[in-house]
C-alpha cells in the first residue's frame, strides 16, 4: 500500500476501561472522517504519543496539519519528530477526531465492554476498516450520487428508467 498524504489529521484519545483499569485508545482520522490508525496503550505520556505518531506516519506519510487537543504529550511527541510547525490546536478544530469515537462507543456498549487489551486492539482495527468501508462519505461523494447522470442507474423506476438510461441507443 502506497502511503497517501492527507492534508489534515485530527488526533484524539479516548478512555477505555478494561477489567476496571483505564486504557487509552488513540486515533488518527483524515479530513473526511476515515480512521487512519488506532492504537491502544496503558499510559498517555510522550512515549505512547510518539509511538502512535510514528506508526501512523509509517503507514500514511506526513499530514500537512496535525490537529490535536491541548494534551502536552502530543506537543512533545510532535516536537521530537520535527513537525512542531505543523501542529494545530484550538477550539472546535478537533471535532472530527472527537466524533470518530461515537460509532466505537455504541459498539462497545453493545458488546458489554472488553476483557483484554489484545482483544480491544483487534476489535478497533477491524471496526475502523469496516466503518471506513460502509461510510458513504469515504466511499462515494454525495455529489456523485445526486448527479443527474447517475440517478437513473441507482434508482430504476419502470419506463422512466428505460427512457433515460437507454436514450442514446434509441436515438439512431
Amino acid at each position: 500500500m502506497r502511503p497517501r498524504t492527507h492534508w489534515q489529521w485530527p488526533l484524539d484519545k479516548v478512555f477505555v476501561k478494561i477489567n476496571g483499569e483505564t486504557h487509552y485508545l488513540w486515533r488518527a482520522v483524515d479530513h473526511e472522517g476515515e480512521v487512519l490508525e488506532s492504537f491502544v496503550t496503558k499510559r498517555r505520556h510522550r512515549k505512547a504519543a510518539l509511538k502512535f505518531l510514528r506508526k501512523t506516519m509509517k503507514g500514511h506519510g506526513k499530514g500537512e496539519v496535525i490537529v490535536t487537543d491541548h494534551l502536552r504529550s502530543y506537543g512533545a511527541a510532535i516536537k521530537e519528530i520535527g513537525n512542531a510547525d505543523r501542529q494545530g490546536t484550538g477550539p472546535w478544530l478537533n471535532n472530527r477526531g472527537e466524533n470518530s469515537h461515537q460509532p466505537f462507543r455504541r459498539r462497545e456498549r453493545a458488546m458489554l465492554r472488553f476483557r483484554r487489551m489484545k482483544t480491544l486492539q483487534k476489535f478497533v482495527a477491524v471496526h475502523a476498516s469496516v466503518h471506513n468501508l460502509i461510510s458513504i462519505r469515504s466511499a462515494i461523494s454525495i455529489h456523485a450520487i445526486t448527479s443527474s447522470s447517475t440517478v437513473p442507474l441507482l434508482i430504476p423506476s419502470g419506463a422512466n428508467f428505460v427512457q433515460h438510461s437507454f436514450r442514446h441507443l434509441t436515438a439512431n
